[in-house]
């Protein structure tokens, strides 16, 4: 039996030797992870609820996080608010350009987690532990159109191939090259895989690399890249945490689970990069072509009228292209007319004289589209922003067979995921024989705003605003 001391605490002395080995197996454990979040009363999950905000630490770049319109925006940001919100605490960002830098920022206590389109790899494992995966992407070589093609693998021998020292990209080359592929590679101190790509885009370097998401979405911004098949396997990016951050871990895997399940993920994914696979050179060639030739006599015109009715001028311009190329005098088979092929009926009701005066067409297209855009304010922004882009195309009778039929199909009808789903069908006869407004060209109109879209992510990309302080994303920001 153990006896108590004087002070009525346990007298190990007294136990037989082979109890006492037996104790200090039981205990050894315990020592050695004495340390971890779990076994403490307080860790870092615990410090984040009372405190009701987390810090992540990110990169400035398009990617990530980036300022438009005075409102933080990003893939990983809205990634980041979203776990914020699934604590239940504010979002509070820090952003800095290295990954040592990010590193050290956990390392100090800075930020709870890096979120920067970070690949899970090996390096800083003894101090930093990876979520799982949430997206699965891979490396590509990128050239200059005019540059031949980018071939792959079979390719890399024939350009120097410029990365930033120390990147994922820099360590596939070592890689390649250890397995015997003759490269020529060059190599830049931080510099951004979007910058090299926008240097290869102007001539100015051969050949980069970049990641799938990546590359895609730059091929809008810069048309004269191509983009290989991919050079290496498919690798996964994940959020990064201290390495005895487990409670905080498990609360993020278990957040990435849920939002690939409910939706969530989807949702944020399109966001950034909704049918960046489906691209058309000769169409995004003209596009930038006819905004520095046709656009430029419309653009105060479009600014102001935008600036009066509270909307980005920039997607108002999108719009415009897609409806008549900014062609002042264009006239539609089914009887619109102008920059923002305006009907007969519209432009009466708006009180518009000359159809095909520029300043009163756009001026009235704008006040019409606002009028729309009103029309459907208990909608979440974005899924608002598309229902009144369908309706200005195609009416809103057909709209509100289509919100009707996502309802009678257990959809919910101000999403436009939903929308996506059901305008098309419309066009068949056992839906819109039920419908008030009868046919619908209702895939056209998901293309239209496909469209519309991808003119209007290339004119935003041209006014992103970078910073680095750290920044709350409370209302106000």
């Amino acid at each position: 039996m153990l006896r108590l001391t004087a002070k009525g605490y346990p007298d190990f002395k007294s136990l037989p030797g082979w109890v006492k080995m037996l104790l200090c197996l039981v205990m050894l454990p315990s020592m050695f992870f004495s340390g971890c979040e779990q076994m403490t009363p307080r860790g870092l999950l615990d410090e984040i609820l009372e405190a009701g905000e987390i810090t992540m630490i990110t990169r400035n770049d398009a990617d990530c996080y980036y300022s438009y319109r005075g409102q933080p925006m990003g893939f990983e940001y809205d990634l980041a608010k979203a776990f914020a919100e699934y604590l239940g605490v504010r979002l509070k960002v820090c952003s800095t350009e290295t990954w040592e830098s990010m590193v050290t920022a956990l390392k100090n206590n800075k930020a709870a987690f890096i979120a920067a389109n970070i690949p899970i790899t090996n390096r800083n494992s003894q101090e930093i532990s990876f979520s799982n995966g949430y997206l699965e992407i891979q490396q590509h070589l990128v050239a200059h159109r005019k540059n031949a093609s980018a071939g792959g693998l079979d390719d890399l021998g024939s350009k120097k191939i410029h990365v930033s020292i120390g990147s994922i990209y820099h360590d596939h080359l070592r890689a390649l090259k250890r397995q015997g592929h003759d490269l020529k590679i060059k190599l830049h101190a931080n510099a951004p895989a979007e910058e090299l790509i926008r240097q290869v885009a102007a001539g100015k370097l051969e050949a980069t690399i970049a990641a799938t998401n990546l590359a895609l979405r730059t091929r809008r911004h810069y048309h004269q890249i191509v983009i290989s098949e991919p050079i290496s396997s498919s690798f996964f990016l994940g959020w990064a945490v201290k390495k005895n951050s487990r409670k905080l871990l498990h609360q993020i895997n278990s957040f990435f689970e849920t939002i690939q399940e409910n939706g969530v993920f989807d949702e944020i994914y399109d966001r950034y990069y909704a049918n960046l696979e489906s691209i058309d050179y000769m169409d995004l060639s003209m596009f930038h072509f006819r905004l520095k030739t046709r656009f430029p006599p419309f653009k105060n015109i479009v600014q102001q009228a935008a600036e009066k009715n509270d909307l980005d001028w920039r997607l108002i311009t999108a719009q415009m292209y897609q409806e008549s190329q900014f062609d002042p005098d264009a006239q539609s088979p089914a009887g619109a007319f102008g920059l923002m092929q305006l009907t007969s009926s519209t432009a009466e009701s708006l009180n518009v004289e000359d159809v095909l005066n520029p300043g009163q067409n756009i001026a009235a297209g704008v006040r019409y589209f606002r009028r729309l855009y009103d029309y459907f304010s208990g909608i979440p922004e974005q899924d608002r922003l598309f229902t009144a882009l369908a309706a200005y195309n195609l009416g809103l009778g057909h709209v509100f067979d289509a919100r009707n039929l996502a309802r009678k199909l257990k959809l919910p009808p101000d999403k436009w995921t939903s929308m996506v789903e059901v305008l098309p069908l419309l066009q068949q006869r056992v839906y819109f024989k039920d419908a008030r407004h009868g046919y619908c060209r209702g895939s056209e109109a998901v293309k239209y705003i496909e469209q519309i879209t991808i003119y209007y992510d290339i004119l935003k990309h041209k006014d992103i605003q970078y910073f680095t302080q750290i920044s709350d994303s409370s209302p106000g920001f």
